[in-house]
């Protein structure tokens, strides 16, 4: 190749493209090794991005160097810490010395045996000959192996010849944020955090860094974050014992410095009591890959259920950052303005939908926490910088929010990935006004939509316009995007294969996520046959016919055939939902979940912003009876402005109502608002993530003490029974408070030790297991001794086959999701209370949760 030749390489690998900068292993993310470009795969095959040589081939087959015309060399290596596995998991196609064509099959891997032992199978391609030739150009976006131009290289000139061509290499990464002004520049100060400068005290310094007015920049090892953006300050990577230098200009410069030097050396709000193993910087946690496919029936795509419900409709793709964009700018102040002018029609957008969405509150807070998103320092800087060095205001714009987008979607965090998401969704939305279309992407009546990810907007805008179902490779149950689905009842399957987005547009699917009690088990079933899709048609024209029937008859109470009534109450979040669970037969609210009002925001919510949203559900419910649980977050829920100590097992940690211990004043706060409302039916508090008689002994007293300060007549404590030590010692708990609620989800994960947030250990994660049978069963019994009423507010109390032995075990409150009412009462209805007792007996002398499942099907349960 001669000077100023080109060479194009194509992709050797399908799936997203993602800047060498951000790859979880520090040599290849500061290119120690050499510049190039990342590929998180989602094929299995390496082929040959050019004609070239096979100048080396490791011995464990997870990397590989090849030589190309004018002397190029590339080196691709296929994961993170790969090299460990000494070639388990990856067969080799090729021998050292053989000619390759553009194309060809390299390497073989196996993904799901590979992620079993791997952290990552980001694939990276390095150029290795930097000093000779450098990367002109780089794709961006998802490729397409053996098809896509991944980059094209380019030879350096020699002594003499353009100098600025010889370090264009160097600089072709992803702009980074620009270093502030020299004003004020501290000393170094070591991240004394044990787990480093991680999402929980990055948020604590951000936020403070935002009080003041200053141009704020923190610099590690020769790099530098903007101290206002949390999502700059993650992508620092500041492990324990890390030395940081805060630079700042402005006004408050000197003061800024001082306050977050003394912030930083403190901790940031987190427990120093645990030193670190070793210090230095650590690499961000890379994110776990997408599921492969299911490899028995390529048509059938598992997932997990976020949404219960069966649909079946054309497959509808959508991305929100799919617009065609040119890379190429016009005029720097030109596209300057057309981002800003961009920016303000986004936010009276938004301030548009957090107006409309009146009633609904979690709505009216996720767009609000877009509000925030849009004005983040970091994604504006990458933008602002990329235009000035020539880029598009569209295209530095959708580079930007992806940058954001996927150094979010890294974290292990299942909270920090559903943020990913809002700020793709602001990304989109922001680049709609830029390339001039105001209409979203929408999708036809009856469709299935597929994506990536979902986010918050897009479920809500997508169900508006009929979309039957949702399916995405990305998110979670916990996400907002899964609240809102099933506050919508739309069907909605998470965690699916990234097969999925090979999915042919238009084409019919079936989405089944009805009777899916366990991960795993809800499922798209692609290019169903005639017979299949006349089954499920059937099936959901019954379905129909019987909710019908059962929204019918939702008004009357849940009584058993031979007089046993059970009292079925909802779990909601806010007052829309209050109203639509009145209209569905709801007896009352056993649960309202306060945290929803507490997240993206920058502070806790007001005392009287809490009352007037318990006294609009208040009103909804009437005289019907409210529950309300104090806020239940911490450990793997964080607020930002709430500062936690880093734990190594958080759902173990600070969590529920141990917060209260940490910062009394939020948890007084809460219960001072919940004392201001006026319950017809009386206050009823609920304690969440109770171990012990002192825990709740403290929170009684505190209780008591702002309750005889309000002046207020007596309230209605109950407990959740979600550790195995309540349940144990209800007898104890049963003489100190007036009611228990078992919350079933975190009751079995305590009792079988399996985290439920864990993907390979969610299908095992079953409230029927025989163990948590016999905890409820210890509960109720302990209840009954006392006179204190139990109730059940976890999922299985939602799951019509798990009715049966819930009411056998003595349950006789069910608190429900809405969109579950009428079938739970409706299958109540059908029941015996005395078979039930004999069902309930058999099972809790059974051995596993699935020979309960087993006891509990149709042609052996009771009714």
């Amino acid at each position: 190749m001669h000077p100023g030749d080109t060479l194009t390489l194509l992709a050797p690998l399908s799936g997203p493209i993602v800047p060498i900068e951000s790859v979880p292993d520090p040599v290849f993310a500061d290119k120690v090794v050499g510049d190039g470009i990342s590929i998180d795969p989602t094929s299995q095959t390496l082929l040959a991005p050019c004609d070239a040589t096979v100048t080396q081939l490791h011995a464990a087959r997870h990397a590989i160097i090849l030589s190309a015309a004018g002397g190029v060399e590339i080196l691709i290596h296929v994961g993170i810490d790969t090299v460990g596995l000494k070639g388990e998991g990856f067969t080799a196609r090729v021998k050292q010395g053989d000619r390759v064509s553009a194309g060809q099959a390299l390497i073989e891997f196996d993904a799901d045996r590979l992620l079993r032992k791997a952290p990552s199978l980001l694939t990276q391609v390095i150029l290795l000959s930097g000093d000779t030739s450098a990367i002109v150009e780089r794709a961006s976006g998802a490729a397409s192996a053996g098809v896509s131009r991944l980059m094209t290289v380019s030879s350096r000139r020699k002594a003499g010849g353009d100098p600025a061509h010889a370090s264009g290499a160097a600089e072709a990464g992803a702009p980074r944020p620009p270093r502030a002004t020299v004003g004020v520049t501290s000393a170094l100060v070591t991240v004394p955090n044990p787990h480093g400068l991680h999402a929980r005290p990055a948020a604590v310094l951000a936020s403070e860094a935002r009080s003041f007015a200053a141009d704020i920049s923190v610099e590690l090892a020769g790099r530098n974050a903007n101290a206002k953006s949390v999502v700059g300050l993650l992508n620092l990577g500041a492990g324990p014992g890390a030395e940081l230098r805060l630079v700042a200009s402005g006004s408050e410069a000197a003061r800024a410095v001082a306050r977050l030097v003394e912030l930083i050396r403190s901790g940031l709000g987190e427990d120093l009591s645990a030193a670190p193993a070793a210090p230095g910087p650590a690499a961000p946690s890379p994110a776990p890959a997408p599921r492969a496919a299911t490899a028995d029936d390529a048509r059938r795509l598992h997932g997990v259920s976020a949404a219960p419900g069966l649909a079946i409709g054309p497959v509808c793709k959508i991305d929100p950052l799919a617009a065609p964009v040119e890379e190429r700018g016009l005029d720097t102040e030109v596209e300057l303005a057309r981002l800003h002018r961009a920016l303000t029609h986004t936010r009276h957008e938004l301030k548009q939908l957090v107006a409309a969405s009146g009633k609904r509150v979690e709505q009216a807070q996720i767009f609000s926490a877009h509000l925030s998103m849009l004005d983040d320092p970091e994604v504006i800087t990458r933008t602002e910088v990329a235009i000035v060095e020539g880029k598009s205001a569209p295209f530095a714009w959708r580079e930007a929010v992806m940058s954001s987008y996927r150094e979010l979607a890294r974290q292990w965090n299942p909270l920090l990935a559903a943020r990913a998401n809002d700020v793709r969704d602001v990304g989109g939305r922001a680049l709609r006004h830029l390339v001039g279309g105001d209409d979203a992407q929408a999708v036809p009546a009856g469709s299935i939509v597929v994506a990536e990810t979902l986010t918050p907007s897009e479920v809500v805008r997508l169900a508006d316009q009929g979309a039957a179902g949702f399916v995405s490779v990305l998110g979670g149950t916990t996400s907002h995007a899964a609240i809102l689905a099933r506050s919508l009842g739309v069907p909605y399957l998470v965690d699916a294969s990234a097969a999925l987005l090979a999915a042919e547009a238009g084409g019919t699917a079936v989405l089944d996520a009805l009777d899916a009690p366990n991960a795993g088990e809800a499922v798209l079933l692609l290019r169903p046959t005639e017979a299949e899709l006349d089954g499920y048609r059937a099936r959901l024209g019954a379905r129909q016919v019987l909710r019908e029937r059962q929204e019918a008859a939702a008004a009357e109470r849940a009584v058993t055939r031979d007089g046993v009534r059970v009292a079925v109450l909802a779990n909601i979040a806010s007052a829309d939902d209050a109203r639509k669970a009145v209209r569905l037969g709801a007896e009352g609210v056993g649960l309202l979940r306060t945290e929803l009002m507490f997240f993206d925001r920058a502070a806790a919510p007001t005392e009287a912003e809490q009352t007037a949203a318990y006294q609009e559900i208040a009103d909804a419910l009437g005289e019907r009876p409210l529950v309300i649980r104090t806020l239940d977050v911490g450990g793997d829920k964080p607020l930002s402005y709430m500062p936690l100590p880093a734990e190594d097992n958080p759902l173990l940690g600070i969590r529920g109502l141990r917060i209260g211990a940490l910062h009394p004043t939020i948890l007084r706060s809460q219960l001072r608002a919940i004392l201001s409302a006026r319950v017809a039916g009386g206050h009823r508090v609920l304690l969440p993530m109770v171990a012990g008689i002192e825990e709740l002994r403290e929170a009684k007293q505190v209780l008591e003490e702002e309750r005889r300060r309000a002046g207020s007549p007596p309230v209605e404590l109950g407990v959740m029974v979600e550790v195995p030590s309540v349940a144990i010692q209800a007898d104890r708990f049963a003489a100190e408070v007036d009611f228990f609620s078992i919350g079933t989800n975190d009751l079995t994960q305590y009792t079988l030790a399996m985290d439920r947030t864990h993907p390979r250990l969610a299908s095992r994660q079953d409230a029927l297991h025989p163990a948590v049978l016999r905890l409820i069963a210890a509960t109720v019994q302990a209840a009954r001794k006392h006179e204190r009423h139990v109730g059940i507010c976890g999922a299985v109390a939602s799951d019509p086959d798990a009715v049966a032995v819930l009411l056998g075990l003595g349950v006789t409150e069910l608190s429900v999701s809405v969109q579950a009412m009428p079938e739970v009462k409706a299958r109540i209805r059908e029941l015996d209370a005395e078979e039930c007792r004999e069902l309930a007996r058999a099972a809790v002398d059974l051995g596993t949760a699935a020979e309960v499942r087993a006891l509990l099907s149709p042609g052996a349960r009771p009714g």
